[in-house]
């Protein structure tokens, strides 16, 4: 083996072992906990972008997007075997934790499969179960017929009133220091410059049409509506909408070069482009007080679920706001992902809360996101406990851990507790919209 080729396995070997580390708990910690329970909210697997032909990402750029296998919204080839794939390493890492067997049948209440009622939240939970638990028959449990949001998943403002208004315009300005939302884009102007390139926007449908030719600065606008999902206007929206095509198209596309319409963009110039979509992302869900009004229904599942007696396992599916409201109201601590050019909620990424029995006669709690790394979504890589997933432990801000990472139960139920009162603490006033 010459030295270049020896280097290649040694790096190869150090990122592998990384991986294990991190996925792994040591030793002793099989000795001392037990798991009981796992509860886990999860994003769909990989998509088409939402819109199709003909619709406003199609105006940003003179290309041509990838030809998907799929439906617009819909869960695509790809997505469904990698969901499978992160399937079959939960399977594995279960039957070693103990929590189940191999080949597992569930008892009545054992494992619980609830998804909302869109086509890729369904498909990917169907994935998930065929992977974990191949031959349990499992029912995929939703509220409506495809495709319809379940108010638990729907990300929408229960009520709104002015005072609210005020307090959640103040948090989503304050993103962009002193200059309030125009701030946001000035920190953009990077990333900005990036998606103008790998778009060709200056020679695109909407440059020739109506001379827009860059991303402006100055044209954000936040829109908070009763019943609906927070939304906005402006520069961001368009490139949040082109962030998120790019990012699809460079996981499904195996020559880097085409899924960058050409152009030969760095690694560093694909995580540019993907925090557009991050950015957009805390804008519209993130803020304190909006999580708290969006991730209501949804924490209050969850934490139905941590209480339910006799319960093995839960697959909650839903979508990217889905999380990052759910995470913002649990008040966890700032964190940036390794191996993802999606620094927060990568696609097909899962919230995973693990319930131990310790040896001490105390129950404990364990909060973590897995995800598959760009690398192992791009080349499809078979997961297993020698090759897992990423696995990235998460902090709840004013809570202490014990020495193996782990926090009491009743804290963690009482954290729960307290993001789902702080729903009736939120600013009303007299002319406060409730949602019908």
């Amino acid at each position: 083996m010459n030295l270049k080729k020896m280097a290649a396995a040694i790096c190869l070997s150090l990122v592998t072992l990384s991986n294990v580390v991190q996925a792994e708990h040591p030793p002793a910690f099989q000795k001392n906990y037990q798991l009981k329970e796992m509860v886990v909210l999860s994003r769909h697997n990989i998509r088409s972008p939402l819109s199709g032909n003909g619709s406003a990402l199609d105006s940003l750029t003179p290309h041509t997007w990838f030809k998907w296998t799929s439906g617009p919204s819909e869960l695509s080839l790809r997505g469904g075997q990698l969901e499978t794939m992160m399937g079959q390493y939960f399977r594995q890492r279960l039957v070693r934790d103990g929590l189940i067997t191999e080949n597992y049948l569930p008892k009545e209440g054992e494992v619980r499969f609830y998804a909302n009622s869109m086509q890729r939240t369904i498909a990917t939970a169907q994935y998930f179960s065929s992977g974990m638990l191949p031959v349990a028959n499992v029912t995929i449990e939703h509220k409506y017929a495809p495709s319809k949001m379940d108010p638990v998943f729907k990300s929408q403002l229960t009520f709104v009133s002015d005072a609210f208004l005020q307090q959640a315009m103040k948090e989503i300005s304050s993103l962009g220091g002193t200059k309030g939302l125009q701030g946001i884009n000035d920190k953009l102007s990077r990333e900005y410059r990036v998606l103008e390139k790998a778009l060709d926007l200056k020679d695109s449908p909407l440059a020739k049409k109506d001379g827009f030719t860059s991303f402006r600065h100055d044209d954000l606008q936040i829109i908070l509506e009763v019943n609906k999902e927070p939304a906005m206007k402006g520069s961001l929206n368009l490139a949040n909408s082109a962030s998120d095509a790019f990012i699809l198209q460079y996981y499904e596309e195996m020559d880097k070069t085409k899924a960058g319409f050409g152009h030969k963009l760095s690694q560093q110039e694909w995580e540019d482009i993907a925090r557009v979509k991050t950015v957009a992302s805390d804008v519209l869900y993130a803020a304190p007080s909006v999580a708290v009004n969006l991730a209501h229904p949804l924490l209050k599942e969850m934490d139905k679920e941590l209480k339910t007696q006799g319960r093995k396992f839960t697959f909650l599916c839903g979508h990217e706001p889905n999380i990052a409201s759910v995470l913002s109201a649990l008040e966890v601590e700032a964190y940036s992902l390794p191996n993802s050019i999606e620094k927060k909620t990568p696609i097909g990424s899962k919230l995973v809360i693990e319930k131990f029995a310790g040896k001490d006669g105390q129950e404990y709690a364990a909060f973590s996101l897995v995800y598959q790394s760009t690398d192992q979504l791009r080349d499809r890589t078979a997961l297993t406990l020698e090759n897992p997933p990423e696995v990235f432990p998460l902090k709840l801000k004013g809570l202490k851990a014990n020495a193996d990472g782990l926090y009491r139960l009743q804290d963690v139920q009482a954290r729960f507790q307290q993001a789902i009162d702080a729903y009736n603490s939120l600013p009303r006033d007299k002319t406060t919209a409730k949602a019908a």
